[in-house]
């Protein structure tokens, strides 16, 4: 940071009082961009524009390497070419816009750049136009960026022009155009929905618009076409799609933004496999055609609960193994009495095995582990390393040693494994081995960075109860059907019922949701009952949609693809941000535009609002 603000000083110094013609771009024809020429192009007259990503002066020759968004090309100005052009170019600095004219050459033997795909040639400059200027950038375009993300956001269009995260968004172009192609060859139809609608309840708070002809009414931002694509399936349109936006007001988190991209879907007279099958199918397109790797189809599957007792999460990691084992039995013959007291509260006592970790966890490591579960509720956490000794553990002596055995056979481990153990309520037992499965392999690096595994999370509960409202509430939304099978427990105990809803896991991050939905209307309100929404209140909120179920809705079930993260995981980058043009910070601000902010009186009197004190600290 001190070298480039040395740099930026520096830039200053030089341009002070130093008069800059510009030039006119008449007359010039950009022939071919920065990245496409090679070794066969030699001899060619070429008219090349870009930025200036370097400059560098030996005296005799200028050289400068010009870039755009395709790659880079060394330029030379060389006094016996062309003085005129030698000399303009001595004003030259980083990310000024230029036009150069000349011819393609091959570079000297042994100055050749093997890093760069026009390494083998250069251009020999023979007229030079100055597009513009630039003032001194706040961060280096070209190198590292060390610069807060703050400062990167706010001057968003610069770090755009750097060819990695360029790179980002030409695989977001692909990604989306693979997608598209793959659905039109099967027979959807890409319909548009509206951005301004009713609000209704879909789990999140809506962004709310108000009306300046209705005043007093609002529109809201949907948070999803869930709806509407229900409505066109009534309308008959057999198979719809569209990459669309949606909004939410929510709190933010590295992979969470404000406004967002999913890609939406629905079909007519279709069930659950039917939608998995297609999906299966798109995603296996996708590592095919973007990342070049195979995918095997069918795709595993887990119900609900079968991800929460084995991997303690409902989004499972499943590229490693270290599953949750049930070792209540073995904890109840053994003398310890934090185990009984688990077991006679009505917990579970459960253990992950890390293979060879034994050498990788030194006793302060082993309680940090345990600082780590700590947030989940979990108490503390008991570890048993096995060696070609025995067990070695402060829980050791409370097992007899048949005990031991038949443990250590139990979870098939052998010397140098070691046994992580949590006991408490289940619920914190697998959510706490859950983190911990997850917290070890990231410090073992037992995952490789480019390996991949997609699973199906099938069967979720139909319903939770909310303790804040104290009633039962959707687990996914009201529209999602149950089991057939569970259907007579809607009337009987609807807290047990199973839907037909399924989530798609890539890397241990959800990157998809959907359902067979409900095109019954006695069903769908027999749903909004134990919801406890009243009829009056259902006609209010969804009065348009139970009036659309009433005219030959068909069997039809969806999905919905989070867009920004399938981009993310697939580009291999961390936060969705990264693959976003203009994303908003944690606190759901655009530092580019400083979005929000305060609007003219005059706008609030015509869409007859009124702020009581001004903008909120």
């Amino acid at each position: 940071m001190v070298l480039w603000k040395n740099y930026v000083r520096l830039y200053q110094l030089m341009n002070e009082h130093a008069p800059v013609k510009i030039d006119s771009l008449e007359d010039w024809t950009r022939t071919h961009d920065c990245g496409s020429l090679r070794i066969g192009d030699v001899g060619k007259e070429v008219l090349l524009m870009g930025w200036v990503n370097g400059r560098r002066d030996l005296g005799g020759l200028i050289f400068i390497d010009l870039r755009d968004r395709e790659g880079i090309t060394q330029i030379v100005f060389d006094p016996r070419e062309s003085p005129e052009s030698h000399e303009k170019a001595q004003i030259l600095r980083n990310e000024w816009v230029v036009a150069v004219k000349g011819q393609v050459s091959r570079r000297l033997e042994g100055q050749e750049n093997r890093n760069l795909l026009t390494g083998e040639i250069e251009l020999k400059a023979r007229e030079l136009k100055l597009l513009n200027k630039t003032e001194t950038p706040p961060f280096q375009v070209d190198g590292i960026v060390d610069a807060a993300e703050t400062l990167r956001l706010k001057y968003r269009y610069l770090e755009l022009r750097r060819p990695r995260v360029f790179d980002l968004f030409r695989q977001r172009h692909r990604i989306a155009t693979t997608i598209r192609s793959y659905l039109n060859e099967r027979g959807f139809v890409e319909v548009e929905t509206p951005f301004l609608t009713k609000s209704t309840p879909e789990g999140a708070r809506d962004y709310l618009v108000p009306s300046r002809v209705n005043r007093g009414m609002f529109y809201a931002l949907p948070q999803s076409p869930q709806l509407f694509k229900q409505i066109l399936m009534i309308a008959g349109f057999d198979r719809y799609y569209q990459i669309v936006r949606c909004f939410r007001d929510e709190d933010l988190r590295a992979d969470r933004q404000p406004e967002f991209t999913q890609v939406d879907l629905e079909m007519s007279f279709s069930d659950e496999e039917q939608v998995m099958a297609l999906f299966e199918g798109m995603m296996a397109t996708l590592f095919k055609q973007i990342l070049g790797l195979p995918i095997e189809t069918p795709l595993p599957r887990l119900t609900y609960y079968e991800a929460m007792e084995r991997y303690g999460t409902d989004r499972p990691d499943i590229r490693f193994g270290m599953t949750i084992q049930d070792i209540s039995t073995f904890a109840t013959q053994s003398a310890f009495k934090v185990f009984h007291r688990a077991m006679d509260d009505g917990g579970l006592v459960a253990a992950i095995v890390v293979r060879e970790g034994t050498g990788s966890f030194s006793r302060k490591a082993l309680d940090e582990l345990a600082g780590t579960i700590a947030p989940s509720g979990a108490k503390g956490l008991a570890w048993i390393k096995i060696t070609e000794d025995g067990w070695q553990s402060p829980i050791a002596k409370f097992f007899a040693p048949e005990v031991q055995t038949s443990l250590s056979e139990f979870l098939h481990t052998k010397p140098g494994d070691l046994v992580l153990i949590v006991a408490d309520q289940p619920s914190v037992v697998r959510e706490s081995l859950g983190k911990l499965r997850l917290e070890v392999a990231k410090m073992m690096n037992i995952v490789e960075d480019d390996s991949h595994a997609l699973v199906w999370v099938t069967r979720f509960p139909l319903f939770e109860y909310d303790e804040t409202e104290k009633r039962l509430a959707a687990v996914h939304h009201p529209f999602t059907a149950p089991l057939e099978e569970d259907l007579a427990l809607l009337k009987s105990h609807p807290e047990n019922a199973r839907s037909r809803a399924y989530d798609l896991v890539l890397d241990g991050a959800e990157i998809g949701g959907g359902s067979v939905r409900i095109h019954n209307i006695e069903v769908q309100e027999e749903i909004f009952s134990i919801l406890g929404i009243s009829p009056e209140e259902a006609d209010a909120k969804f009065g348009f949609f139970l009036e659309a179920l009433r005219y030959g809705a068909p069997p039809h079930a969806g999905m919905a693809l989070g867009f920004d993260r399938l981009v993310a995981l697939l580009c291999g980058v961390k936060s969705i941000r990264e693959v976003i043009a203009f994303p908003k910070t944690t606190s759901a601000t655009c530092p580019l535009t400083d979005a929000p902010s305060p609007v003219d009186e005059k706008q609030l009197e015509e869409l007859g609002l009124a702020l009581e004190s001004g903008p909120w600290e």
